[in-house]
């Protein structure tokens, strides 16, 4: 009698712990999760899954090779490695400080400034065969966590790789560690938190921004200016020309942001559906009309145009549709590329004159410009009819300026300390010599 009830406690024992899980989890029907959780493979989305995988590799590749061929195209023979260098390190440096602080900091729930602890070093993105369950945040309830961190990690790596062409063929390698390293996490993961995290302060406040308008493009370019203006000019600046090693490289890089973008934008729908189709449909027609208006402009103020203006006015339409995406119709688009690619062109020039910075591949002037532009505009012509919200301009405004001012500041807080700890800039033999042979004893062959 004795061995019989011990039996039947051990079996009632073992059908306890093989349901008490799934009992635990969210009935069919209840409301999606308020913070990362752990739900049945059948809670999956295939179709979204395998289209965010997809369009994280795309954003990858907008880096490795996009940016790097973009940048090194436009810097002089003697600094093609050391560019090329920089954003392969990034890429590596950033995706580690993701993995191990910044996802968590950008988006779990926490405070309206700064994300939670409970996702260091991807803690919890769990995938357990025996139960049937797996991690989601709940951001993205539909979707592998995993994918959803390295969907995020992707524009982590390529924020910080902009800001490489504002400081290029002048800035030391180990103070490009130190300062990318600390600007990830003092200054990207808190300003995806506040607008991407539903609990950040500027997500609270309404501020519309589908794929990162102010969280990538407005705050690396103004990370870019505080970068130019720390750094002082390059020697030479303004007296001798700076021969761009290779145009033809500089367009490559071009097309693969533009065809790279399509992830950026339509990946950003985080699902495999109509509104991922509009926003690359809208994502293609601003980066074609800020194509036309750059070189518009160039043709009738320079009287011809250029293959660096064509290449210049795409990326700006592009980084103007960002915060859009998701939110406008096709003729909206048109309008937001082509004001971007006249005002991204004054960026480049006249404003980088006036503001006296050697801004050196214009970060600043297209994609700082490019970003203001197109999420005012969002706030403009935002359609209820798409996105289920009203735009509003000041709503917009305000978290732009929020964004600039954070951005600026902390990135010169940051390049201060980088400073006093390794020092910020190459000495003026090293510079003149080359930072390809001066930081890293390579050249480039034949």
């Amino acid at each position: 009698m004795r061995e019989a009830l011990r039996n039947i406690l051990g079996a009632t024992a073992l059908w306890l712990g093989a349901v008490a899980p799934l009992a635990a989890q969210p009935a069919a029907g209840a409301p999606p999760p308020t913070r990362p959780a752990l739900v049945p493979f059948d809670a999956i989305s295939a179709a979204d899954t395998g289209w965010l995988m997809t369009a994280t590799a795309l954003v990858l590749l907008m880096t490795l090779p996009g940016i790097a061929l973009f940048y090194a195209g436009m810097v002089r023979r003697k600094n093609v490695l050391d560019t090329m260098a920089s954003v392969v390190a990034i890429a590596a440096i950033v995706s580690l400080w993701w993995f191990a602080v910044g996802y968590s900091w950008a988006f779990t729930p926490g405070s309206g400034w700064i994300g939670g602890s409970e996702r260091l070093w991807f803690a919890g993105l769990d995938y357990q065969l025996g139960a049937g369950r797996l991690a989601v945040s709940h951001v993205a309830p539909h979707v592998p966590e995993s994918v959803y961190a390295m969907f995020q990690l992707s524009f982590a790596v390529i924020t910080a790789a902009l800001v490489v062409g504002s400081f290029v063929e002048r800035m030391r390698f180990a103070a490009l560690v130190v300062f990318i390293s600390l600007w990830t996490l003092c200054i990207y993961a808190p300003i995806a938190h506040w607008v991407w995290e539903p609990g950040g302060w500027l997500a609270r406040l309404g501020a519309l921004d589908f794929a990162g308008g102010s969280v990538v493009h407005v705050n690396a370019g103004m990370a870019g200016l505080a970068c130019a203006w720390f750094l002082g000019k390059r020697q030479g600046y303004g007296k001798e020309a700076f021969e761009p090693y290779n145009l033809g490289w500089t367009m490559v890089g071009a097309g693969l942001l533009w065809v790279g973008w399509f992830g950026f934008n339509a990946g950003s729908a985080v699902a495999s559906d109509g509104r991922a189709g509009l926003a690359l449909a809208v994502t293609h027609i601003a980066a074609a009309a800020g194509a036309v208006a750059w070189m518009g402009g160039e043709w009738l103020l320079r009287g011809r145009p250029s293959l660096l203006g064509l290449c210049s006015g795409l990326v700006a339409g592009l980084v103007a549709i960002t915060p859009a995406a998701g939110f406008v119709t096709p003729r909206a688009a048109l309008a937001i590329g082509a004001v971007a690619g006249l005002a991204c062109y004054w960026g480049a020039t006249g404003l980088k004159r006036w503001l006296g910075t050697d801004d050196s591949l214009d970060v600043f002037g297209v994609h700082g410009i490019g970003g203001i532009v197109g999420s005012l505009l969002t706030g403009v012509f935002a359609s209820r009819t798409i996105a289920g919200v009203d735009g509003s301009v000041l709503t917009q405004a305000m978290g732009v300026g929020a964004v600039m001012l954070f951005s600026l500041l902390g990135t010169a807080v940051l390049l201060w300390i980088t400073d006093r700890a390794v020092g910020l800039r190459v000495d003026e033999a090293s510079e003149q010599q080359g930072l390809d042979i001066a930081q890293h004893r390579e050249h480039l062959g034949g």
